[in-house]
């Protein structure tokens, strides 16, 4: 894994939008179907928009129909961190970025082959890194 990146309040506040820093920091989510990737299929990595830490590659995204970006799987396990989630009377399992504790989204057992995993991610938490010439 890469060195941690700590930064306080205001200096997310500076680098991050609002809605960013509510998903990312304050472990917010966005609408279904409202946010940037969920119907998004080019080439390319999906990074922390956070930190721009590299987190899943497009060849394992899917659509899962739940209006969010979903992958099978992340680029290296080393990269998420995965926590219980018992907010909102459910029992979740919270994923974030390993580099700068952002949170990312939720990751559930139902997903597709090969892995069986589907991480529903929130497009405020990631930034599409196009593959050029594609």
């Amino acid at each position: 894994m890469s060195e941690k990146i700590e930064k306080s309040d205001r200096e997310w506040k500076e680098i991050l939008t609002p809605d960013e820093y509510y998903v990312c920091r304050e472990k917010g989510t966005e609408r279904a179907f409202t946010g940037e990737y969920w119907d998004v299929f080019k080439d390319g990595t999906y990074n922390c928009r956070a930190c721009g830490e590299t987190l899943f590659r497009s060849e394992t995204k899917f659509d899962a129909g739940c209006g969010w970006p979903s992958f099978y799987e992340g680029i290296d396990k080393s990269k998420i961190n995965e926590h219980e989630d018992l907010s909102y009377g459910m029992r979740r399992v919270e994923v974030t970025c390993a580099k700068c504790d952002s949170h990312l989204g939720h990751v559930f057992p139902d997903g597709p082959a090969p892995t069986g995993m589907r991480y529903c991610i929130n497009s405020l938490s990631i930034q599409l890194d196009e593959d050029e010439g594609k």
